[in-house]
């Protein structure tokens, strides 16, 4: 069955199968290269005829990720320039001319990938659970890497994060055509979409009532100093002037491989004295950049200060979120005791919390305690503090805690997404095993869903008294308090 969709630039056609309609692959924004390169997204041309949405759109210019990263983490790329494009699940309707049901809430997913990698058309983002459960899921694209991070002078700042902004606006605009409520838009995201959550809370925007943060709650910025850094390490390896005219002269291929290797080596080696501060404790770099216009402080302060008070807020982390990135590549083990404090307090850590972790810890080989101290100075402890500056804004927390069968790995980074979405059978869940437990993602993806209808996930809120978290450990799913407060005080 066909679904055909008038939208402000001219009508789409998807699908309907086993009650969801789906649209895939839907402009919300021009295609930004020619004159439109390094620019603010504008608006889709408009077509004539009904434009076909039955297959994903192109994926904005990014490298593969490197072994066994492919392996963990497939990520698809859709050749063509058309890449500022997205994708909705909708509950189908029960009769009538339209397929749809009216004034459902919306949940908007922001990819993670390190603002390099990703794309809404992971297979494990198929948004076909959500609209099963009566919620209309948008998945969308935005540039990454250079395209739409490097501090540019010539080019305006943050345009992923524009670009984002953008499709929160054609949401706003057209999702009540999809059977969805403008009024009650949900946006989730993890990793990098987790950083660009908070980020978007931080912006006093109007554009969503509700926000998930998935091992995002740190909304990284760099000081416009740092970035450029970065921008003028890349162009000299690539013989360009560190403009936008410059970089603006290649071919987005011709960027990647350079900028793949600065990446790798700011991730390797964090050293704020190369690389400045707010870059190394990012150990990422390109990323959203304070530019005094869009971001004009850093996130965790707006909303301490209030900003985003009025969205209700759940965040959370893994228990083990950094084995992902040091386990499966053998670093863990290469790892000797002697490189644990500068990685550590590279990334922000203080020599005194490294002490500390050692002495508590003394079991842990030196790539687990990297991997435990990074855990909680990038993820949890960053959690805390956001969950705590947006109160008394309504304020829930979770741990996912469930370990993958792959060894080493543990409860790792990116662990929990075919939980949420309740996609077990996603490409992407290879480490979750061949029997991951079924009972943890209808859990956990009926919390979400939850959050996104009532705003409550049915468990006690966040407050500084209790500090209660719901922990996802695939058996008694029990809401603890303070997890590993001890630790946490340190910070």
């Amino acid at each position: 069955m066909e679904a055909v969709v008038q939208t402000s630039y001219g009508k789409v056609r998807g699908t309907v199968e086993n009650g969801v309609a789906a649209w895939l692959g839907v402009p919300y924004a021009a295609p930004p290269f020619g004159p439109r390169r390094f620019g603010p997204p504008e608006p889709p041309e408009p077509w004539d005829g009904i434009r076909d949405a039955t297959a994903y759109g192109p994926t904005a210019p990014k490298p593969g990720y490197p072994a066994p990263f492919d392996r963990l983490v497939p990520d698809p790329r859709i050749p063509g320039e058309d890449c500022l494009n997205l994708n909705i699940w909708a509950p189908a309707g029960t009769g009538g001319s339209s397929p749809l049901n009216d004034g459902a809430p919306v949940m908007v997913w922001i990819h993670g990938g390190a603002f390099r990698n990703g794309s809404g058309a992971v297979s494990i983002y198929n948004g076909a659970r959500f609209a099963r459960d009566g919620v209309v899921c948008v998945t969308i694209n935005y540039r990454l890497g250079v395209e739409g991070f490097a501090h540019l002078p010539g080019a305006p700042a943050n345009r992923g994060l524009r670009d984002q902004i953008a499709a929160l606006a054609w949401v706003r605009d057209n999702i009540a055509a999809f059977g969805g409520d403008p009024e009650r838009v949900t946006v989730f995201g993890e990793s990098a979409g987790g950083m660009s959550v908070s980020t978007l809370l931080s912006l006093d925007l109007g554009l969503f009532r509700r926000a998930i943060a998935q091992s995002g709650a740190g909304a990284v910025a760099q000081t416009e100093a740092d970035a450029l850094l970065v921008t003028r390490e890349i162009a000299a390896r690539l013989g360009v002037e560190p403009t936008a005219e410059g970089f603006a002269a290649l071919d987005p291929a011709a960027i990647i491989p350079v900028q793949s290797a600065v990446s790798a080596e700011v991730a390797a080696v964090p050293d704020p004295d190369r690389w400045g501060a707010s870059t190394a404790s990012a150990g990422m770099a390109l990323i959203p950049v304070l530019d005094g216009d869009l971001l004009t402080r850093r996130p965790e302060d707006a909303v301490a200060a209030g900003a985003g008070r009025d969205v209700d807020l759940l965040t959370g982390y893994t228990s083990e979120e950094f084995r992902f990135f040091l386990m499966p590549t053998g670093l863990a083990a290469a790892l000797t005791e002697d490189l644990v404090a500068p990685v550590a307090i590279g990334m922000g850590a203080t020599p005194e919390v490294v002490a500390a972790y050692r002495d508590r810890r003394p079991e842990e080989t030196p790539g687990e305690l990297l991997a435990t101290l990074i855990t909680d100075a990038v993820f949890r402890i960053p959690a805390n503090r956001l969950a705590e500056g947006h109160l008394p804004g309504r304020t829930w927390m979770y741990e996912f805690a469930w370990r993958s069968p792959d060894p080493g790995l543990g409860a790792c980074h990116a662990l929990e997404l075919g939980f949420v979405f309740d996609n077990l059978n996603a490409d992407t869940v290879g480490m979750a095993g061949p029997n991951p437990p079924r009972a943890l993602a209808a859990a956990m993806h009926r919390a979400w869903v939850d959050f996104a209808v009532h705003g409550d996930p049915r468990w006690d809120p966040f407050d500084p008294a209790t500090r209660r978290v719901k922990v996802f450990d695939g058996e008694a799913n029990p809401v603890v308090t303070d997890p590993r407060g001890d630790e946490r005080k340190l910070w």
